[in-house]
């Protein structure tokens, strides 16, 4: 079949809002946080060592997709340049490209979280239960890692083009899937087998399956924005610009993964209490991180798109706006969760040390988030633009060198574990300083002038 490719002359759309991207992506989001709570409740009712699984597994399981978040950066940065610049081919092909690699190295990946499950789990440091319980949960998702890819680069691509509805609707869907299988299959209800956590890990696989499904039938359907490349989209210059804008944005996932790792691994040192409390405090706070992520997309997007017009006062004035709403948004939800911390809490785990270490997490994570809206939004605004490698600095300083180094100083002095907790808070003072300065600079918007012009000269 074949598909007809928008020509690079027609007529730009005006560029989209900020709060016109920005919902959807919040509302997709926002049902995935509480489609995450759900499943932590329902979860939550086998015990601190299920919650505790469930924590580790997710946690390795994004972990070991870093290098398919780094081609989704550069899917992202070379869509929304190419779709400002009305070359709505080019971002077909950036596309295509992209979701081949992508998918590829899904596979790659699939090997070792199968395989090697309880080895990469034991690096936490739980019991042997939990741990054992985390290999499970993380060997069982890993099977649908190309379905997560699919879902991953075809979203990423369509937002980037300013359509944030498509991967909306389709997040609904799946995350319904997601919620009546992890009803179904944890406990075995209506005659479905009881399978605890090693459930919970094929619900989100299924539901991933699901999207990735749907994304495929409208992709080579032609009923996405975003057309197919055709078989002359693979090419050396596509990948090469993809790797170079994408790297540092994988190398900064694989740093933050490590950065995790090391926090939690502290955080065990107390039990599983602490470790569990820690896991069900980031998953109540995920309703205001979500708003912080929407407006990420929505910089990101605008960034891109007003760079790719030749615009650089137009993605300055997005990124400041961007970062404003999503400071506004996130303080305001934060206070009202900080305000119910308690019954949040104790409605999703029934374990006194659990909620008490809940409710001092979400009061120091409430203090920072409009430190976490800097980071963010304007992290995702500099990754629009192609500057990929100020996040990952900002992640290696922050996040391993203060968060890490205050916690590993605590836990030496041996103050309790709220002092491990609240080892946030330098890090987010730390990356929002940092990324401040770094928007304010205006350095960014040449990052990728200034690569292709070195691409150029290696050419010639």
């Amino acid at each position: 079949m074949s598909h007809a490719q928008p020509d690079a002359t027609e007529e730009v759309r005006p560029k989209p809002g900020i709060w016109e991207l920005a919902w959807p992506a919040i509302l997709s989001n926002l049902l995935f946080s509480v489609i995450g709570i759900v499943t932590i409740k329902i979860v939550g009712s086998l015990g601190a060592e299920a919650v505790a699984a469930v924590t580790t597994g997710h946690r390795i399981f994004w972990g070991l997709q870093a290098t398919l978040m780094a081609i989704s950066a550069g899917t992202t940065a070379l869509v929304a340049r190419s779709w400002g610049a009305g070359d709505r081919a080019e971002a077909a092909k950036i596309t295509s490209v992209s979701l081949w690699l992508s998918n590829a190295v899904a596979v790659a990946l699939m090997i070792p979280c199968f395989f090697f499950a309880y080895e990469i789990a034991s690096v936490f440091g739980l019991d042997e239960n939990p741990t054992r319980q985390a290999a499970d949960f993380i060997q069982y998702l890993s099977v649908f890692n190309i379905a997560f890819s699919i879902n991953m680069i075809l979203g990423a691509s369509l937002r980037a083009a300013g359509d944030t509805k498509t991967p909306l609707w389709i997040g609904v869907a799946t995350n319904i899937v997601n919620v009546v299988l992890v009803y179904l299959l944890v406990h075995g209800m209506y005659g479905f087998p009881a399978l605890g956590v090693v459930g919970a890990a094929i619900a989100n696989g299924i539901s991933f399956a699901v999207g990735g499904l749907i994304f495929l039938y409208l992709y080579y359907g032609d009923h996405m924005r975003i057309g197919v490349g055709g078989p002359n989209s693979v090419t050396k210059g596509r990948v090469r610009q993809l790797v170079h804008i994408g790297y540092p944005a994988g190398i900064e996932q694989f740093v933050f993964q490590i950065g995790f790792i090391a926090f939690l691994w502290l955080v065990a040192f107390f039990g599983t209490a602490p470790y569990a409390a820690y896991g069900v405090g980031v998953q109540i706070l995920s309703i205001s991180f979500v708003v912080g992520f929407g407006f990420s997309i929505a910089g990101s997007t605008l960034v891109g798109q007003h760079l790719g017009a030749g615009d650089s006062e137009g993605a300055v004035r997005s990124g400041w706006r961007a970062l404003g709403m999503a400071i506004g948004s996130m303080v305001a939800l934060s206070v009202v969760i900080a305000l119910f911390a308690d019954e949040i809490a104790r409605y999703l785990i029934d374990d006194d040390e659990v909620v008490r270490l809940t409710v001092v997490f979400i009061y120091i994570m409430a203090l920072v988030q409009p430190l976490m809206a800097v980071e963010f939004t304007l992290g995702g605004c500099l990754r629009g633009a192609g500057d990929t490698r100020f996040p990952l600095m900002t992640t290696m300083i922050g996040l391993c060198g203060v968060r890490v180094g205050l916690a590993a100083i605590f836990v030496l002095l041996d103050f309790s574990v709220e002092w491990i907790y609240a080892a946030l808070i330098g890090d987010y003072i730390v990356k929002a300083i940092m990324l401040l300065y770094r928007f304010h600079g205006g350095k960014w918007q040449r990052v990728f002038s200034d690569s292709e012009e070195k691409f150029a000269r290696m050419q010639s």
